[in-house]
């Protein structure tokens, strides 16, 4: 069974930076590409980030280059999205999924509880 745990969410001021994390489990998860993505209220959820199954290859979304990363420790099924200069913009959940790398969408519907990140100004 799928699981997919995010953490690392919070308030945090306009500025700031904050890891987030996500635990996986029930699958083999170097046999995946995962990413993050954020949902904000009244919007849909967009895409944030990629990584590739051992972490070669990244994409993150155009509007948050240089700001946001990703990275993943297969050891620890874990993947992370780092985020600085972090704007009120970024309030939004986050949440992790395996993904398609070549159109950054989710490989399913199944998605865990998500992390809420609030950025004050």
């Amino acid at each position: 069974q799928v699981q997919l745990v995010e953490s690392g969410g919070g308030l945090v001021q306009a500025g700031g930076s904050l890891r987030l994390s996500c635990a996986a489990s029930g699958f083999t998860f170097s046999s995946y590409n995962m990413g993050w993505f954020r949902q904000a209220p009244g919007k849909e959820r967009e895409f944030v980030a990629a990584i590739s199954r051992f972490g070669r290859n990244t994409n993150v979304a155009d509007s948050l280059k240089g700001r946001f990363t990703i990275s993943r420790d297969i050891a620890k099924n874990t993947v992370y999205l780092h985020m600085n200069s972090l704007q009120s913009e970024d309030t939004a959940a986050y949440y992790c999924n395996r993904i398609y790398f070549s159109t950054m969408t989710p490989v399913d519907d199944y998605w865990g509880q998500g992390t809420q990140v609030t950025v004050s100004s």
